[in-house]
């Protein structure tokens, strides 16, 4: 295919060079009716940009196909039997997946150390979850993705299950053996779904873990906003076999995305599909390196410890994208949060994510010379000032077994049960009816229908406690919770 073409983009340019005028959606009319005061800090291009698909971008019936042509050429890039874009972010695209292999009180595997996006879709869908526990790293306090035989003995367990759904690379870059997985599956005759949200630029260099479609995933979700070069919000279906039907897939779509598909995530995932496959080995090669003189710099730094291969080596996971800068920072005597808001403040640099233990910096084909420099000098001032932190209560981390609570009703039951809010004294041994995800990372400590405890509590008092923001419970404090109420 003549991946040169880039045909959002160039139909967007042909709107753009008719200087149509719309008597329809956006209601800014590209740009002319926007408060000069907005267009002065956002761009007056963004709105000039801004059209619909349907007599705009194409005409009525889509006889050119623009957003088809686009989605066939992504799909050839990434080796990919057909592509689908999604303008609604990943946390949506994966309820869609879920959606198109298991309805309404049918069981999917799930790894349990999902971010709170897939809980949501387990409420919203009405699916009965059947939880893979993640290789729990106790040193690093670290959850990795599950093993080919933990999923095996899952299916074993619940044959009627229709598949299965993955998350790798995890949010810190441990990677799944996804091969392995989609093996196990298959073996079971079911498809294997990955949540690759962080690993979009995967195809486009041998020397970053195995991609998902290569490693013979049936149907692979991915955000290119996170490390691609698209907008926020830009997502893609990637789908190969039989195992998933693109038919359920697009009417699944249907049902939970938007009709009112923004043009820009539309050509921002052309043209970065375009600069990848002409460019994208040169350009990640380059980031590989500079991802490794910045892992290596900050290695000789005291108090800071870069994590690395070490954590294949030590059998924690099956790969690491390198380009992911994980931090451990609990020799500074400082959490990963305390970090990252120390470097904002005295800084001005915006880490990624952090935790209890680490904070992590995505380096991406976008960095250069320039922020390399800013990102070590940033982390060498930290050093130096790490001691001026105030000093907070510590987070009182439960081991791994206490990570895996009673799953006691479905989740959605539980969310839509009649429900009563109770003191956190007296919430051990209750049923939640909330999700409870500690930011960052967003992971679920508590899923609904899962039996609270005491260790979980006191996890989280102390958490909130440190600092760390709780921003989905009712009660943010933790103070009290909401529960499935009692007869």
């Amino acid at each position: 295919m003549d991946h040169s073409r880039v045909p959002v983009l160039e139909a967007l340019e042909e709107f753009r060079r008719r200087g149509d005028v719309v008597f329809g959606p956006p209601g800014h009319k590209q740009g002319r009716g926007v408060d000069p005061r907005v267009a002065d800090i956002v761009g007056l291009d963004v709105f000039r940009s801004d059209v619909l698909s349907l007599n705009g971008l194409d005409d009525r019936r889509q006889s050119q196909g623009v957003l088809g042509q686009a989605q066939e050429l992504m799909a050839d890039a990434v080796g990919a039997e057909q592509a689908f874009f999604s303008t609604c972010g990943s946390s949506l695209s994966v309820k869609t997946a879920m959606l198109a292999v298991a309805g309404p009180g049918e069981k999917l595997l799930l790894s349990r150390n999902a971010h709170k996006s897939v809980i949501a879709a387990v409420v919203v869908n009405g699916v009965e979850p059947i939880w893979v526990h993640p290789k729990f790293d106790t040193e690093r306090h670290l959850a990795h993705p599950p093993e080919p035989e933990d999923v095996r003995r899952r299916l074993e367990e619940h044959p009627d299950a229709k598949g299965m759904l993955l998350i790798t690379p995890t949010d810190w870059g441990t990677c799944a053996d996804v091969a392995g997985v989609a093996r196990v599956c298959h073996e079971f005759d079911v498809p294997l779904i990955v949540d690759e949200a962080w690993g979009a630029h995967l195809p486009f260099h041998p020397g970053l873990p195995a991609w998902g479609m290569d490693a013979e995933a049936d149907l692979v979700v991915t955000s290119v906003h996170k490390m691609g070069g698209a907008i926020e919000q830009s997502s893609v279906f990637h789908l190969q076999y039989d195992r998933v039907s693109p038919e359920a897939l697009k009417q699944r779509e249907d049902l939970l995305g938007t009709t009112s598909a923004s043009s820009l995530v539309y050509a921002t995932l052309d043209g970065w599909r375009r600069q990848m496959v002409e460019h994208g080995h040169d350009l990640l090669d380059a980031a590989l390196h500079r991802a490794e003189r910045i892992r290596s710099a900050v290695g000789d730094l005291p108090g800071l410890r870069p994590m690395g291969g070490e954590v294949v080596e030590e059998g924690f996971a099956a790969a690491f994208d390198p380009l992911k800068m994980v931090i451990d920072v609990r020799e500074l005597g400082i959490s990963g949060m305390q970090a990252a808001e120390w470097l904002r403040a005295n800084r001005h640099v915006d880490i990624g994510g952090s935790d209890t233990c680490r904070i992590s910096a995505s380096i991406t084909h976008a960095d250069d010379d320039e922020t390399e420099k800013v990102l070590l000098d940033a982390l060498r001032a930290l050093v130096e000032g790490a001691d001026s932190i105030e000093k907070q209560p510590p987070v009182r981390l439960p081991g791994p077994s206490a990570l895996e609570l009673e799953q006691a009703m479905l989740p959605r039951e539980a969310f839509f049960a009649p429900v009563e809010h109770v003191s956190a004294e007296r919430a051990a041994g209750r049923i939640a009816a909330e999700t409870i995800s500690p930011y960052p990372p967003g992971v679920p400590v508590v899923a609904p229908g899962e039996v609270i405890t005491d260790e979980v509590l006191d996890y989280l008092r102390s958490g909130v406690e440190h600092g760390v923001l709780i921003p989905d419970a009712a009660d943010p404090s933790v103070r009290t919770l909401r529960v499935v109420a009692r007869d």
